[in-house]
């Protein structure tokens, strides 16, 4: 029996539901999801196993102006997807009359590897306009298939999985077939912590924290984690805790019961507030954090 496989790469803007889409696709919740932009910062593979085929789908980071260091390590993720794409999947959200793509429109236009439009949020627009998106979309992407889909409502996902299945070039697997993903458990869990954060702070709050998962020991009936928030400024610390340490307590108490039920088990929850000043910026912090490669 010939066997498919392949690396089908998620991009789009920020906001234009990315990840919502890559968690329909594989079935589990993989990304961050949150209204806010710029959620995903790093790229987030997520494996779909089947006897004759195994897909990998990738998401990305938002497209965008780097406005500094991190930004623009961010935007390496989005090249690299673009080169080793087998497919392509081009998110573009409906209510979004903007087709600049900060630098990566020339490589989009011409691009070789098959690509695939999802047309994202049909479900709040009427069928004139729907129709008038995809006729505009043809005219910039002629080579590509639009297909309107609402990912938070699972519309049109289902004909989206198939047509990825039949673009699959016939390969041997990438991966073990038991596997989910290629991060490990501590990515997960500090990206629950950071999908908290992102939830119940407003403004820059949410975009200078990182994340770092110090322990994470599983024992029979409970893991224990411990964790440090890292902000770039000392002013952000008090922030971040809160009055009488309210808001940290907040943050625990929810991701500890995500935590909880995407692991399986009881989960002891320990984390810290330290300043990595201007982290964003510096190549140590960016490098530690695995965002830049050494």
């Amino acid at each position: 029996m010939s066997h498919k496989a392949g690396f089908v790469n998620l991009i789009g803007r920020p906001n234009a539901g990315k990840s919502t889409l890559m968690n329909q696709l594989v079935g589990e919740q993989m990304s961050i999801i949150t209204p806010k932009a710029q959620t995903t910062r790093h790229r987030i593979v997520g494996i779909v196993n089947e006897d004759d085929y195994q897909i990998v789908y990738s998401d990305t980071p938002g497209m965008l102006e780097p406005k500094y260091a991190l930004q623009a390590n961010m935007m390496t993720f989005v090249k690299e997807a673009l080169k080793d794409a087998d497919i392509l999947i081009l998110i573009i959200d409906i209510a979004d009359k903007n087709m600049e793509f900060f630098g990566f429109d020339k490589a989009l236009t011409e691009m070789e590897t098959p690509m695939l439009i999802a047309l994202n949020k049909v479900d709040i627009s009427d069928q004139t306009v729907v129709e008038a998106a995809v006729e505009r979309l043809k005219q910039t992407f002629p080579n590509a298939e639009i297909m309107p889909v609402s990912a938070l409502h699972a519309f049109g996902i289902d004909h989206l999985k198939n047509r990825v299945h039949a673009l699959l070039p016939e390969s041997p697997p990438y991966y073990e077939k038991d596997a989910l993903t290629d991060k490990p458990m501590r990515f997960f869990v500090s990206e629950i912590i950071r999908e908290r954060i992102l939830e119940n702070y407003q403004k820059e709050i949410p975009y200078s924290v990182q994340v770092e998962i110090e322990a994470y020991v599983e024992e029979e009936n409970i893991v224990r984690i411990s964790a440090v928030i890292y902000v770039a400024r000392k002013s952000q610390k008090g922030i971040i805790i809160g009055h009488q340490g309210q808001k940290l307590k907040t943050v625990g108490t929810e991701a500890r019961l995500k935590m909880e039920e995407f692991i399986g088990k009881k989960v002891f929850l320990e984390m810290h507030v330290k300043v990595d000043e201007d982290w964003r910026n510096k190549d140590r912090s960016l490098k530690a954090y695995g965002y830049k490669k050494s």
